[in-house]
């Protein structure tokens, strides 16, 4: 074992015995977190503008700061985003994160000096508790990939640099990863997304490589063209001693199957739940199902019940108040100046002691053209039955409504893009149906009652996500294809890449 990864393991140790104490005392924690905040914030314009105060009760804070997504958060972010001062969090943000945005266009997420912190002690904790755990410090004496935006950065109108979040923590990689780290920051800074894999494979497929890490469907995409440029079987092969996975943004289990072939043999994976408005939790535990929430690093945590979320003053619960099973639309509080921000991310807790979650889906992200509200969680556990029971290997998939079918009764229409065929792709989609009669009594209903006819399935050539993705300006990068939708604009893109 090299010096270096003889460190790693001691620092593991060091971090996972820490992070450990701070989890069993989770409320307590946030409650220091939660009078820090407004004690910071109350001087700001916005802090001002609510009258925020030190000492300040949870319940006046909800009283004096409504939930707000970005549209209505924009007004003040407009003003930072300007170059003004002390709007959202005293000072000026060190950077604004650029992401798609839905009404307003793009969407300016602020990093302050005292937020940075958590987007990279999130991850290097992530890592650390995997080195505790498994015991594979070597891994650090090999290389790592990190599939991530262009971390060329512009500025803002008021001169603050902006670019995509990974390409922003780009620039902050800890000096103990810096030599190991690829890709280069000029293969990274390549456009297109196509060209950009293209040199990441050539740079990459002689190195040992230890650890990737990545969006799920990128990574695939990666392996996908290593595969073709080396020859080799598996990519196994090409990287005998890949030991980690890390992974975010979606969940994985759809790819697993597929993954296991590309690679060759089953690789550790670690689950991150990383975004741009915070790093929220991280998988602490190998065999754990839930990741744990970071309960000290600068923000404080709301739940709204997700059957309360569309209500017109639905409860707004602490970390203290949840309950294991319960779905939940997350809101942030943090020092990056958000207040009360809804993320859009639904989650439920697997546990309360310690407090452990899982990433279930987005809050407007759902199928209800007829009442049903399917969410991802639903549509991706029925995905997997239908993978167990028919084999196959699925690339990507989408869900929309077709309310107006050129005859006969709605259906959902599965969009799916298969890296290899089931046995049997009729029997694939009533499996798909039956999974999610299973899972929502509502769609169960509408099936039953004839208001609805079971879901077809549309396969969908290879590259076809892909396509759909480039034509709207989002291949590459943190982008990924929603896996529901409540209306056909995203089918539409499918439709048209698919016939291109």
């Amino acid at each position: 074992m090299s010096l270096k990864s003889r460190i790693g393991h001691w620092l593991a140790l060091r971090s996972a015995k820490r992070e450990a104490r701070k989890a069993a005392a989770g409320p307590a924690y946030q409650q220091r977190v939660f009078e820090q905040l407004v004690a910071r914030g109350a001087p700001t314009h916005f802090g001002r503008d609510h009258g925020l105060r030190a000492g300040m009760t949870h319940a006046e804070y909800c009283a004096a700061v409504p939930v707000r997504d970005y549209e209505q958060l924009k007004p003040w972010v407009d003003r930072a985003v300007a170059g003004e001062s002390d709007i959202l969090w005293p000072g000026e943000p060190l950077y604004f994160c650029k992401t798609s945005g839905t009404t307003s266009g793009a969407k300016y997420i602020p990093i302050t000096r005292d937020s940075m912190p958590n987007h990279l002690n999130s991850a290097r904790n992530a890592l650390l508790h995997f080195i505790a755990n498994s015991g594979r410090a070597e891994l650090l004496d090999g290389k790592l990939i990190f599939l991530q935006g262009s971390p060329e950065l512009q500025q803002t109108a008021g001169g603050t640099p902006m670019g995509r979040l990974s390409g922003i923590v780009a620039h902050h990689i800890p000096v103990y990863l810096q030599a190991n780290r690829l890709p280069s920051f000029e293969a990274n800074c390549i456009e297109p997304w196509e060209a950009k894999i293209d040199a990441i494979v050539e740079e990459t497929k002689g190195e040992d490589m230890r650890l990737i890490s990545g969006i799920p469907s990128w990574v695939q995409n990666y392996f996908e063209r290593l595969l073709e440029v080396t020859g080799a079987a598996n990519v196994n092969e090409v990287f005998p001693n890949l030991e980690l996975f890390m992974y975010g943004g979606v969940a994985f289990e759809p790819y697993r199957e597929r993954f296991r072939k590309l690679i060759g043999c089953d690789v550790p994976t670690v689950e991150l739940f990383p975004a741009s408005e915070g790093f929220f939790a991280y998988q602490d535990e190998l065999a754990s199902k839930g990741l744990r929430l970071n309960v000290d690093e600068g923000i404080f945590f709301e739940f709204i019940p997700a059957s309360e979320y569309f209500d017109e003053n639905p409860k707004r619960l602490t970390l203290a108040e949840v309950e294991a099973g319960v779905q939940y639309a997350l809101i942030v509080t943090s020092n990056a100046g958000l207040w009360a921000y809804d993320v859009g991310d639904t989650i439920k807790f697997t546990s309360v002691d310690p407090y452990r979650l899982v990433v279930t889906g987005r809050i407007k992200h759902f199928t209800s053209a007829f009442g049903e509200h399917v969410i991802a969680e639903e549509v991706e556990g029925a995905l997997q039955d239908a993978l167990a029971a028919h084999g196959g290997a699925v690339t990507e998939f989408h869900v929309a409504p077709e309310v107006n079918p050129a005859e006969g009764l709605p259906y959902h229409e599965w969009f799916v893009e298969f890296a290899e065929m089931p046995q049997d792709t009729e029997a694939f989609a009533a499996s798909v149906n039956a999974g999610v009669v299973k899972r929502n009594p509502y769609y169960k209903d509408l099936i039953s009652g004839g208001i609805l006819r079971p879901a077809e399935l549309t396969q969908v050539k290879r590259g076809t996500f892909n396509g759909a993705m480039a034509s709207l300006g989002k291949l590459g990068g943190q982008n990924k294809p929603p896996r529901l939708a409540n209306g056909r604009d995203f089918a539409a893109a499918l439709e048209k890449s698919n016939n291109a």
